[in-house]
C-alpha cells in the first residue's frame, strides 16, 4: 500500500532503499521557505541501524503489512528460544539476541505475538507486564525518606528494578517489560 510520506507516523513499517524500516520518531517541518516536509528517524527491521531521512508530501513510500502470530514460550536451549505456533503447533527457533535483554522475561507458556514478512521473523512483542517474585531487596534504612524512597532489588530473574521500600524478598511484584520498572504488589 502506498502512502504520502507526509503521512508516516511512528510504529509504520515501511520498505524504503530496498530494505525495511519502522518509523520511530517524525517531526513535520514547515519551513518559511520552500515545501513542508516530514523529517523521519528510521530503523532498519533487519540489521538495526538507523537513518533520519526527509520525505515530501509529494514522495510515496510503500508501507508494509506485517503478519502477526501468536506463539507459545516453551523453552531455552542453548543461546535458542524455541516458541510453539498456537495453531499450526509449529516450533520457532529464535537466536536470543533477536528478543534481546527481554528474554530473561520469558516465562514457561507465556504468549507472545512474533511479526512475520513473508514468513521470517522480524520482531517479537512479550507481554507488557509480568508477574516476578523478588529475590532479595535491600533493607531499609530508618530515616531515609529525605532522599528517593526507592530501593534496589533483584527480582527471580536475576534483573534489578527499583521497589518500594515496603517490598521485601519473596514478594510477587507486577513489573513492565518495556521499561523494566516496578509498577505494583502482584494480587
Amino acid at each position: 500500500m502506498k502512502i504520502n510520506g507526509n503521512e508516516i507516523r511512528p510504529g509504520n513499517v515501511v520498505e524504503h532503499n530496498g530494505s525495511l524500516w519502522v518509523a520511530v520518531k517524525t517531526n513535520a517541518v514547515k519551513p518559511g521557505k520552500g515545501g513542508a516536509f516530514n523529517q523521519v528517524e528510521l530503523k532498519n527491521l533487519l540489521d538495526g541501524t538507523k537513518l533520519n531521512e526527509r520525505f515530501r508530501a509529494s514522495a510515496t513510500v510503500e508501507k508494509v503489512r506485517l503478519e502477526q502470530k501468536d506463539f507459545q514460550f516453551l523453552y531455552e536451549q542453548g543461546e535458542m528460544l524455541v516458541f510453539m505456533d498456537n495453531e499450526t503447533y509449529e516450533q520457532l527457533e529464535l537466536q536470543q539476541e533477536f528478543v534481546g535483554d527481554r528474554a530473561k522475561f520469558l516465562q514457561d507458556g507465556m504468549k507472545v505475538t512474533v511479526e512475520l514478512y513473508e514468513e521470517k521473523p522480524i520482531g517479537i512483542r512479550l507481554p507488557d507486564q509480568v508477574v516476578l517474585t523478588i529475590s532479595e531487596a535491600d533493607p531499609v534504612v530508618k530515616g531515609q525518606t529525605a532522599t528517593s524512597s526507592y530501593k534496589p532489588a533483584v527480582m527471580e530473574n536475576g534483573v534489578r528494578v527499583m521497589v518500594p521500600p515496603f517490598i521485601d524478598a519473596g514478594e510477587r511484584i507486577l513489573v513492565d517489560t518495556n521499561e523494566i520498572t516496578y509498577i505494583r504488589r502482584a494480587d
